[in-house]
């Protein structure tokens, strides 16, 4: 089969735009990337410009005037919601039942071509999925038998192996490039034994006439390249290709489009560099950035008008991500007027902070403006504590999207746990909750035969471990339930002499938990270890505010628990209430509030202590702003503080280096009660040693490190240009991380560098 002829439209779209229905509703560009028919397109689609409104058009635009039926028309999102959504809005359009038309995410056109397919590739007839659970229970037994990684987190390996799979690497490829290509995935973890769980969990698979999420696109990925004739025919069904968010595609994702597109070469894909925030996940920028190496031929739409922010939010959002290298260029312009400025607030710590937050929210609705049109965005999760609590203590409603509350997040209730059982041998729930957690080897079958024995004898919980060789014999696991209640009875002593923040502190460390949640190095256990070190800090600035020991603390963790259980909802619930939204930058894409507050401007945060190991990270953290930004529709609100708590000690904070390079003149500094500061260089904007007023903390003690805040150009003896991209460290242990144009990243003591200042 080839191409549809393609036929001049009934209509002169020049003439006639102003009333074709298709046309009309369009600007300029959206108009001519809808009417793009032949050959391949990149729509870089800028924030708030409009990209779903022009596929859908593009899409009946196709069918109505070029001869396109629905079955050669193929269009990719990459959530099910999405797809639905443009599915309806093209049936709302063309007037017809888009039944024919083919609208899914990668993973739903996948998994139909595998259950048509897939005996092509060894998968029988009715193959299962594993989901998360499912590869966790499979992996614990493989892990059993594999000496040298007893002691690996299943989840750290698991996310090891869908990394690799995303990457289409099998386990002979991570032997020999794991390194390489999975970077910080696989870091502390021997690579050689982790490729070889990876093989024997294929087999396992392959055996049980299985896949688990990843196979989905890999197996497909190997019948397109192994099987030509299916290719042939389900790119039949594929002639049109329209692919959503083309800057948050792996290598996977990538190559499926690829060989779809191979044939007809009728590809449009459409996103934004500037918005590409899921590295972590596997995405791959470079996909969209060099589409145009792909495709030589490619015609280029730039989607810059954008419907949802006025011009000052614009302007600081174009200022910031011009920093970045890895673009395609493009300037946002507003569709609305000016707007308000943009106003940054310095906040002495970060209660300041959040009752600046709590304070200016009230302000709006006392001008008639809903709760519900605000948002407050930060990088990690560990920062809501505070800001619930503020919002708490004004009677203001709080919605967590993407989470709970923080005294209802895992970690925190198992920590928390240990506390209640340390103080009450009584209290079976916590006594249980914590007998296994961090992992200790005492199975199932051993807890719920104590549990039996207690139930019998009316005993409690902690009473049956101390019968544990007696009920459950000269075990292992005996042995290991007396290892538990030495610690417990320790931990019971030092719950009487300790404070409460030494005594969490010796909680998080003498049970392991801080060392299982740091060898499972993934992202979602450093969002955990962040949010114990806010636990800690919440305890010390109780124990500042109003002392006492941990039984005190833990009644007031109850009374946050029991608010947090009526003002948090899920992510997936229907919120009706007025409440303001809270939630991290990554679940913030896609989403747009009237009002929004980014808080946390400083570094260690934005850009995070975890992304300043390469140019390629900071980046990202610099997108990741520019993100949280472009949600704002008409007032945004720039957020930093002079010190934070951490880990139970108040420390220094250094303003962000993302905030000191927009332009002095975009933003208007704004005092507690949202007054406009006087500041005598207002005409060319505040220095950046008047941005931080007379009572913030001074300086970091000594050390070379203060000489440097990121961002510096610098040339060293050996290694040549480069750029600073991290400091840490003070002193005789200040280090920076330097990005070489030659070498590459590279951490080095600054007393020993030797750096010169370019």
């Amino acid at each position: 089969m080839t191409t549809p002829p393609t036929r001049e439209p009934t209509l002169d779209a020049t003439a006639s735009a102003a009333t074709d229905p298709l046309l009309a509703p369009l600007n300029e560009a959206q108009r001519q990337a809808v009417t793009h028919v032949e050959g391949p397109a990149l729509v870089v689609a800028g924030a708030g410009s409009g990209k779903t409104r022009t596929v859908v058009h593009r899409i009946a635009y196709l069918l109505r005037d070029h001869d396109v039926v629905p079955q050669q028309v193929l269009a990719v999102t990459f959530t099910n919601k999405a797809a639905g959504e443009l599915k309806e809005r093209v049936e709302s359009l063309i007037g017809l039942p888009g039944r024919d038309l083919w609208v899914a995410t990668f993973h739903g056109a996948c998994l139909r071509v595998l259950r048509s397919f897939g005996e092509h590739v060894g998968l029988a007839s009715g193959f299962g999925i594993y989901d998360d659970g499912d590869q966790l229970d499979l992996l614990k037994e493989i892990l059993a038998t594999v000496r040298g990684l007893e002691d690996v987190n299943p989840r750290a390996l698991r996310g090891v192996i869908d990394r690799a799979k995303s990457n289409l690497m099998t386990p002979q490829g991570l032997e020999a490039e794991g390194e390489r290509v999975l970077g910080h995935a696989a870091s502390g973890l021997p690579i050689e034994l982790v490729a070889e769980v990876y093989g024997r969990y294929e087999a396992r698979l392959r055996r049980a006439n299985a896949v688990d999420f990843n196979d989905i696109l890999g197996r497909t990925v190997e019948l397109f390249q192994n099987v030509p004739d299916v290719l042939d025919r389900v790119q039949q069904r594929a002639v049109f290709i329209h692919v959503d968010e083309y800057q948050d595609t792996n290598a996977a994702q990538y190559e499926l489009t690829r060989l779809l597109a191979d044939k007809y070469r009728n590809l449009m894909a459409v996103g934004d560099p500037d918005q590409s925030i899921y590295a972590f996940r596997g995405a791959d920028v470079r996909n969209i950035l060099d589409f145009q190496r792909d495709y030589e031929d490619a015609a280029i739409y730039r989607l810059e008008v954008n419907y949802r922010s006025v011009g000052s939010v614009l302007g600081v959002a174009n200022a910031l991500i011009r920093h970045n290298l890895g673009r395609l260029e493009k300037d946002l312009r507003p569709a609305k007027g000016p707007g308000a400025p943009v106003q940054r607030f310095f906040a002495n710590d970060h209660r300041a902070e959040a009752d600046f937050v709590a304070r200016t929210v009230e302000r709006f609705k006392g001008e008639g403006m809903r709760y519900a049109d605000c948002a407050v965005l930060y990088r990690t999760n560990a920062q809501s504590r505070v800001l619930e609590e503020a919002l708490r203590r004004s009677g203001i409603a709080a919605t967590i999207v993407g989470g709970v509350g923080f005294y209802d997040r895992r970690e925190v209730k198992d920590v928390l746990s240990y506390a209640r059982a340390a103080l009450n041998a009584a209290d079976d729930v916590s006594w249980r909750r914590v007998l296994n957690r961090p992992k200790r080897g005492i199975g199932k079958t051993s807890e719920d035969a104590l549990t039996a024995w207690a139930q019998r004898q009316a005993v409690p919980f902690s009473q049956a471990l101390r019968a544990a060789d007696d009920v459950i014999g000269g075990t292992g696991a005996a042995k290991r339930v007396r290892e538990f209640l030495e610690l417990m009875d320790d931990f019971a002593e030092a719950a009487e002499t300790l404070s409460a923040t030494q005594f969490l502190k010796s909680v998080v460390d003498a049970s392991g938990y801080l060392q299982a949640l740091k060898a499972e190095g993934s992202h979602e256990s450093l969002g955990r270890l962040e949010n114990l070190d806010e636990l800690i800090s919440a305890v010390a600035e109780w124990e500042e505010e109003s002392g006492g020991g941990i039984a005190a603390f833990l009644d007031e963790a109850a009374l946050m628990s029991s608010v947090d259980d009526r003002a948090v909802a899920a992510v997936n619930e229907v919120v009706d209430d007025d409440a303001v939204t809270l939630m991290t930058l990554h679940n913030a894409k896609g989403l747009e509030f009237a009002v929004v507050f980014l808080v946390g401007l400083e570094e260690q945060l934005i850009p995070h202590r975890s992304a300043t190991g390469s140019l390629q990270e900071i980046e990202e953290e610099r997108r990741l702003l520019y993100v949280g930004i472009t949600r704002a529709q008409e007032r945004l609100f720039l957020v930093h503080c002079g010190s934070r708590m951490s880990f139970g000690r108040t420390e220094f904070a250094r303003v962000s280096r993302f905030l000191e390079d927009l332009p002095k003149d975009a933003l208007e500094d704004v005092d507690v009660l949202g007054q406009t500061l006087n500041v005598p260089s207002r005409t060319t904007g505040p220095s950046r040693s008047t941005w931080a007023p007379a009572t913030s903390p001074p300086a970091a003690p000594g050390g070379e490190s203060a000489t440097y805040r990121g961002g510096e150009k610098v040339k060293h003896p050996k290694f040549g240009p480069g750029t600073v991209v991290g400091v840490s460290g003070q002193g005789s242990k200040a280090e920076v991380t330097v990005v070489f144009e030659a070498a590459g990243a590279k951490r080095l003591l600054v007393r020993f560098a030797h750096l010169e200042r370019v």
